[in-house]
């Protein structure tokens, strides 16, 4: 049986009124099998869902940790926007990437220099909003909202969505950026941190300060700033991407504890030079063992097994998994080290002298 269905179709990421009926005039619809081939259909227009399911979409949103603070209309189009990466439009099976970054308040002329792109600016004038989302891609060309003021299309010199760029450009736009990756992943990033859609459910990174100074303060464990450094890479390039991975940052000279390693020495990657981290990204994702850092920040030693001491096997509990324990206990054997440990799921912890300093999944 095939019956002619009303509501509006999606084609090329335009809805248009397609139906119409089969045949005869008004409401009705030819059924073959039915005493005299017709039967009346009834067309009641659906009730546009569209209201209901934003105000459950906001509600879902502040209690994962995206509080919509702010004048109303800048809180209906964030929820407009993240709603919209939720539920792109379909063209030929492919889901478009999509890149909005909304209400920045910093002033645009610090934008380059903060993020060091190259930007080019052009006002949307009367160029309709979904004319104008077919040429943002959330890489290298942005949709720019706001509430109170001309919407703009912007171009980076390169693209700049990964959720590192992403954290960067939050920071010296001022603004909430909203990101479909062509990958499919949904992230809305600003002063409340990271939120990552993970397909059945929302994940909240909060921002890497709101926790780094409990473990990050003085230099009695080494450098603040390769703590923080450390600590962001771990947050923002292998947990976002499901990397687990285990750093140590040792800002001793010594040789520390009995380790075992297994790989010829790296390059000398730093985790403080921007260029240096898609390599150490790319290694630890196909390893395992430690990634041993020295105390400028200098990667020295990659796949190393860490080989805890039986004492420190009696004082120090499991955690975890065989990554964690592990890090745990070689924090104990190593009081000086500062161990961060990456779960593939996506959360990280700070281990130290056998303690957990923080988690990223409750701020620390």
């Amino acid at each position: 049986m095939r019956l002619a269905v009303p509501g509006p179709a999606v084609v090329d990421g335009d809805r248009s009124d397609r139906w119409q009926p089969t045949s005869g005039s008004g409401s009705e619809a030819a059924v073959p099998g039915m005493a005299g081939g017709r039967i009346a259909i009834t067309c009641i227009p659906m009730a546009d869902s569209g209201a209901g399911r934003l105000r459950r979409l906001a509600e879902e949103l502040e209690e994962t940790g995206l509080h919509l603070e702010g004048a109303g209309a800048a809180r209906e189009i964030l929820v407009e926007e993240i709603d919209l990466a939720l539920r792109p439009p379909i063209h030929e099976r492919r889901a478009a990437s999509a890149g909005t970054i909304l209400e920045p308040a910093a002033e645009p002329a610090s934008w380059a220099s903060g993020t060091q792109l190259e930007i080019t600016r052009t006002p949307l004038a009367e160029q309709p909003l979904g004319a104008a989302r077919r040429f943002a891609d959330g890489l290298s060309s942005w949709l720019l909202r706001r509430t109170d003021g001309p919407n703009e299309w912007i171009v980076f010199d390169r693209p700049a969505g990964s959720e590192r760029d992403l954290v960067v450009l939050a920071s010296f736009f001022d603004a909430t950026i909203v990101q479909r990756h062509p990958a499919g992943s949904v992230r809305v990033v600003g002063r409340f941190g990271v939120l990552r859609w993970e397909g059945i459910c929302w994940h909240h990174e909060p921002p890497v300060g709101s926790w780094v100074d409990t473990f990050a303060s003085g230099s009695t464990y080494g450098d603040p700033g390769v703590l923080k450094a450390m600590l962001e890479f771990a947050v923002h390039d292998l947990g976002s991407l499901g990397i687990g991975a285990m750093l140590v940052y040792r800002p001793v000279a010594d040789h520390g504890p009995p380790v075992e390693e297994r790989l010829p020495t790296p390059p000398p990657l730093r985790i403080r030079r921007a260029s240096h981290l898609a390599p150490l990204r790319h290694a630890l994702a196909q390893v395992d063992g430690a990634a041993m850092f020295d105390a400028d920040g200098v990667l020295r030693q990659l796949g190393v097994r860490l080989v805890p001491t039986a004492l420190a096997e009696e004082r120090v509990e499991p955690l975890g998994g065989t990554r964690h324990t592990s890090g745990r206990r070689y924090s104990y054997d190593d009081p000086f080290a500062t161990v961060i440990a990456v779960s593939e799921d996506g959360p990280v912890s700070v281990l130290r002298q056998g303690a957990v300093l923080g988690h990223s999944s409750d701020g620390g």
